[in-house]
């Protein structure tokens, strides 16, 4: 393994010049376990003290039908004792369970990585399904690879067979045993995950044992084919550095999960989270559902229009109301948010975006719900737009947007997609004595004798009161129907009806100024180029820019969190760069709305692949960008 981790330092550029870093990718049949081996194995990388960034790939098909390509799940991830922000442009190692994982995956190995096949699996008719007219694993197609394979099957049967387990059941240990060889291969402690298996298994300890068995074979075996196999060997990474602190490993879900609910404390605020499922939004429910000690109340409605609809009474009866969903539910759910606009109640939507219109792509990644978020309502309907950068970062955002929608009184919306959701990375436990608290005051004083209830009357911040109904003496209509200003009564009137979408808008433009202002992740202002990018963009940006910097090009990351309204100063900032380059994952949403705002030549970097992209990419658009000017830096550094 000393090559692939001498190789891929150079991958992945960091502060620290010695330091190492591995991509591992698991994968097989969507019934192999792959992601919960994925998620032991990110468990036991996070107690070694490794930073790491994890890339969960599944298969859209329900049940595809085994040992096809529409089937293969698999689970990637970065880890090393130095900064990591991606899952890794290229696995160094990958672990394929059959020939449909390894027909898949293969392709995005690195030259000169390792392969790890079950071979018990490639049987003439999973060859055949893979659409592999001979065994790869036999007739030299593998050459670019070390490869190593041995009957991974055959040797679990023999590991649980004490244990009087039929066949099938047998055969769903296999998952262990590779763990177990992977746990050998990075000197990674099994108790932990023995520990587990025994709590998992709780009521069913003979599977316990079996699981723990097969584990502790797969460990085994790396020991004792040590010497017979080259390519195999075991490799120590140390520690990562680290800022003193408590840690643990969250996906965006499990992030967002959190910051909601500390959003909704801070604000002193029961919440309730209205939800229907869909992928991949479904996660941040089943989190939300074992917070229920902390004042929060999850429904599960029988679909999208109703579950934003809860959301939105909750927050007309005085709580934080909290929906989610995906882009095809966002768009059943527009009519209802047109409603939260006009009626001005807080509310928080979270759009884990998905690839593709209509059903697209449901379990791949993409950010293409901008245009979405910004316009996707009828007539001139705004609201305040953030997105996440990362899973960690999904806490902060959930924080923030509970703190715009209860100050402005105005429905947010929030950005994420399939791979922050599903994606983990270490968190530090912040301190939350540090966050400063921004309580509701409830509007409950009745109006003077003759006077009416002015329930659209506005603050400095163009906000209007928040009545819980029933309160004594401030009885007063809401509604869809445009409204006549400051008393809410009805008016169809050409005056109220611009002064009120004036004023809506204006409102909006407002939360600028409680925003910070753009910072630069790297670089300086006024370089020759500036790579712009939002949301789960960050990682590979970052690791790109910082490559290019050590290079000795003049180039700069600005990652915008706050999409709508846009920090104010970012017009005078993106016009001190020569070049603007927009990597997204979309056709240029952002790179149009950044034209549109500022007038600046924003260039667009689009991929729509349902993949993130890689740091390569980015690296090779830094390049294309600077032209012949990074040739002659890179040249006169030379």
């Amino acid at each position: 393994m000393a090559t692939a981790t001498h190789l891929l330092t150079e991958q992945e550029a960091t502060a620290h010049p010695q330091a190492e870093a591995v991509v591992v990718r698991f994968a097989g049949d969507s019934g192999d376990g792959m992601q919960l081996t994925g998620g032991q194995f990110t468990l036991s990388t996070a107690l070694a003290g490794n930073d790491l960034a994890t890339f969960p790939d599944f298969p859209a098909e329900i049940r595809a039908p085994q040992g096809t390509t529409f089937g293969v799940s698999a689970f990637q991830i970065n880890f090393g004792s130095c900064s990591i922000e991606t899952a890794g442009d290229q696995p160094d190692v990958l672990v394929a369970m059959n020939p449909a994982a390894l027909k898949v995956n293969v392709d995005a190995l690195r030259e000169g990585g390792l392969i790890i096949a079950d071979e018990g699996e490639f049987t003439p008719r999973n060859l055949g399904k893979a659409g592999y007219e001979s065994n790869p694993l036999e007739d030299g197609s593998l050459a670019r690879w070390q490869l190593i394979h041995f009957n991974i099957s055959q040797l679990t049967l023999d590991a649980v067979k004490p244990f009087g387990l039929g066949n099938k059941e047998a055969l769903r240990c296999k998952n262990m045993w590779t763990l177990g060889l992977a746990l050998w291969m990075f000197d990674r402690d099994r108790q932990p995950i023995v520990d587990w298996l025994k709590q998992k298994f709780a009521k069913t300890p003979e599977l316990a044992e079996a699981n723990i068995a097969a584990l502790n074979a797969g460990h085994a075996y790396g020991e004792t084919v040590e010497l017979g196999a080259p390519a195999l060997r075991r490799h120590h990474i140390a520690p990562a550095p680290a800022e003193p602190g408590l840690y643990r490993t969250v996906t965006g879900a499990e992030a967002l999960a959190i910051g909601l609910v500390a959003g909704a404390q801070l604000a002193g605020l029961r919440m309730f989270f209205g939800s229907y499922p869909i992928t991949p939004a479904s996660p941040l429910l089943h989190h939300l559902a074992r917070l229920k000690e902390y004042g929060i109340t999850t429904f599960q409605a029988e679909d999208e229009i109703a579950a934003i609809c809860a959301a939105l009474g909750a927050s007309y009866a005085g709580q934080i109301g909290v929906t989610s969903s995906s882009g095809p539910g966002i768009a059943l759910k527009s009519e209802a948010l047109g409603l939260a606009v006009m009626t001005e109640l807080p509310l928080v939507v979270v759009n884990s975006q998905r690839g593709g219109p209509s059903t697209g792509l449901p379990t791949k990644t993409e950010q293409s719900d901008l245009y979405q978020a910004l316009y996707g309502r009828n007539a001139d309907s705004p609201l305040p737009v953030i997105a996440a950068r990362s899973p960690a970062d999904a806490f902060e955002c959930a924080i923030e947007a509970v703190r715009i929608a209860t100050r402005y009184m105005t429905p947010v919306m929030l950005l994420t997609d399939g791979y922050i959701a599903n994606a983990a990375e270490p968190w530090r436990v912040p301190d939350m004595s540090a966050y400063e608290s921004f309580p509701v005051d409830f509007f409950d004083t009745p109006p003077g004798e003759g006077e009416g209830v002015m329930p659209y009357a506005r603050n400095p911040d163009l906000a209007r009161p928040w009545i819980r109904p029933g309160t004594p003496g401030l009885e007063h209509r809401i509604g869809g129907i445009e409204k006549a200003p400051g008393s809410g009564n009805i008016d169809y009137s050409p005056s109220a009806q611009q002064e009120m979408t004036n004023t809506r808008a204006g409102k909006v433009a407002k939360v600028a100024e409680s925003i910070p202002d753009q910072d630069i992740c790297l670089g300086r202002e006024g370089a020759k180029l500036a790579v712009v990018g939002w949301g789960s963009t960050f990682g590979p940006i970052h690791q790109a820019v910082r490559r290019a910097l050590r290079r000795g090009l003049d180039v700069a990351h600005v990652h915008i969190r706050h999409i709508w309204p846009m920090p104010a100063n970012l017009s005078v900032l993106l016009r001190s760069f020569e070049h603007i380059l927009v990597p997204e994952m979309n056709m240029g949403q952002l790179k149009t709305l950044l034209r549109d705002q500022f007038l600046v030549d924003a260039r667009p970097l689009s991929k729509v692949s349902g993949h993130p992209f890689r740091i390569a990419e980015i690296e090779a658009a830094i390049n294309a960008a600077l032209g012949e000017d990074s040739r002659a830096r890179v040249e006169e550094r030379t």
